[in-house]
């Protein structure tokens, strides 16, 4: 049995740890905040519960990444979950589930009907969207496969990309420039990149697609198109995200795993360029055969391990790494039912079509206090639970920067949130009249939540060219994982990375 010492309780830390518990070896995680989950974690105020992170889920559906971990670790049956899907609305017009379903394409038909004139490029769009979500199906396929279905797939994954070739050299401001002329379309499209905080020129084009699957506006549309053309299916956790946190905790600690809260590690043990162990707060020191980070690279490296421990082309990688930027997150628990104004538990509200100028300002440190855009989510819609009866649970949240360039979050934080509130009563009338309970949360609370130098909602951006930190490091024996490594953000990613650093250890210690 050996020794894994995990430093972070949240979903990367609980995901590494449980697949190592798993398999025999004793795990001990140790997390500085009070609370385990990070930003997967559930809250809870007056009776009210709401998530800090993830809202509605891609992942849980059939042969999807999160329910496949789950499952191999014998707890998708004690998770409660709903297929659902979400609204969005831009400045001009709404989309919601029609009440009589219209199929796959009628998403596509309400735009041809709003814009005449892109009536063959929506097709064409189309066309292309269905051939993005083959490859998709394909590349997961192959992956799975062995031998000679392997090599076929392949094959074939090979012939469907061939006619888009020269579009993955293409950025998104390209690739919809290529199909669309109308700014609103193209902002439709682009829009949800703001929740990444990326620019439509930063992302990769053929990505578009990915991030505007039709079965997140329509649970009634089949996720299987045909063999090889399988479209994701998203679903809300009954009772909030953290009823998976809790599974995995209470499974990490049935196998004699050890999770310790309010239990800072201050610095990683190196002896000739290995891991041996961690220094905690109070000077304690914990040996180990295996160390995982997951906190932040920046805090990891510079601080836990230090400058001088890596080597230049790691500072230099660090150094020029892009970040996401923060969000603004008011929680509120309300006594009136919202559903007359939002009829689903989600719906995202754009507030301008030009994604690249709101991206950059918010870069450049310039809050919009909610006019380019927000969501608001109601998860006491899905799980009356997480709310006192005949009230709902609310977040209003939005982007925004680390740092405000003039002005400051924690003394304006009252004010902000104000003013964020009163953008979502153009949506909900009576929101603040009606609170009873309000939890507020700036970047600096997440920094301070989650111990990083620069809150980054999501992880590291997906920007063209750009590659979150390996799982293996150049020090022996020490490991990474989390929204900043090479899974990238969100749960699904962050999972199916967890399971993978998971693998790297074991088959490390089988071999020595």
């Amino acid at each position: 049995m050996s020794r894994i010492s995990i430093i972070g309780a949240g979903i990367a830390g609980l995901t590494v740890g449980a697949f190592l518990a798993h398999n025999g070896h004793h795990v001990q995680i140790f997390e500085q905040y009070s609370d385990i989950g990070g930003v997967a974690a559930t809250i809870e105020q007056d009776g009210y519960k709401w998530d800090i992170g993830p809202l509605i889920l891609e992942g849980l559906g059939p042969n999807e990444p999160i329910r496949n971990i789950l499952e191999e670790l014998n707890l998708m049956k004690h998770l409660r979950i709903i297929n659902e899907d979400r609204g969005l609305s831009t400045p001009d017009f709404t989309f919601w589930r029609p009440k009589k379903y219209k199929g796959l394409y009628w998403r596509r038909e309400m735009l041809k009907k709003l814009f005449p004139e892109e009536n063959v490029n929506l097709d064409r769009y189309y066309k292309f969207y269905l051939r993005m979500i083959k490859l998709t199906t394909l590349f997961k396929q192959s992956d799975q496969a062995q031998g000679i279905k392997k090599l076929l797939l392949k094959i074939q994954l090979l012939i469907t990309a061939l006619p888009i070739k020269k579009m993955q050299e293409w950025n998104a401001t390209q690739l919809l420039d290529h199909f669309f002329s109308n700014k609103k379309i193209k902002g439709l499209l682009a829009g949800i990149l703001a929740d990444f905080v990326i620019k439509p020129s930063e992302f990769q084009g053929v990505g578009i697609p990915m991030v505007n699957i039709e079965t997140a506006f329509d649970k009634r549309i089949p996720i299987k198109i045909d063999d090889h053309t399988i479209q994701p299916q998203y679903n809300y956790i009954l009772g909030g995200c953290g009823e998976m946190v809790k599974l995995l905790a209470n499974f990490i600690e049935s196998h004699e795993g050890t999770i310790k809260i309010q239990s800072k590690v201050q610095k990683i043990l190196i002896e000739n360029n290995q891991a041996i162990g961690i220094e905690m707060e109070n000077g304690e020191q914990i040996f180990s055969d295996i160390v995982l980070a997951t906190s932040d690279i920046q805090s990891t490296f510079y601080e836990l391990i230090g400058k001088e421990q890596i080597s230049f082309k790691t500072q230099q990688y660090i150094d020029n790494l892009k970040y996401m930027e923060s969000v603004l997150m008011v929680h509120i628990g309300i006594d009136f039912d919202p559903s007359p104004y939002q009829p689903a538990a989600l719906c995202y509200y754009y507030g301008t079509y030009d994604i690249e100028n709101a991206v950059e300002k918010i870069n450049n440190g310039i809050y919009h206090e909610g006019e380019d855009g927000f969501l608001i989510y109601i998860p006491s819609m899905h799980s009356p639970e997480m709310a006192p009866a005949n009230h709902h649970a609310v977040t209003v949240y939005t982007v925004g920067p680390n740092h405000i360039k003039d002005g400051d979050w924690q003394t304006q934080r009252e004010e902000l949130a104000d003013k964020l509130l009163e953008y979502a009563e153009l949506k909900i009338p009576g929101l603040r009249e009606h609170t009873k309970t309000r939890l507020i949360m700036t970047p600096e609370d997440f920094r301070h939540r989650i111990m990083v130098k620069h809150h980054s909602f999501g992880g590291i951006p997906p920007i063209i060219g750009q590659k979150g930190f390996d799982y293996q490091t150049s020090i022996k024996n020490l490991y990474y994982a989390g929204c900043q490594s090479e899974s990238a953000g969100g749960i699904a990613h962050t999972m199916r990375g967890g399971k993978t650093v998971a693998q790297l250890i074991i088959k490390s210690l089988e071999n020595i």
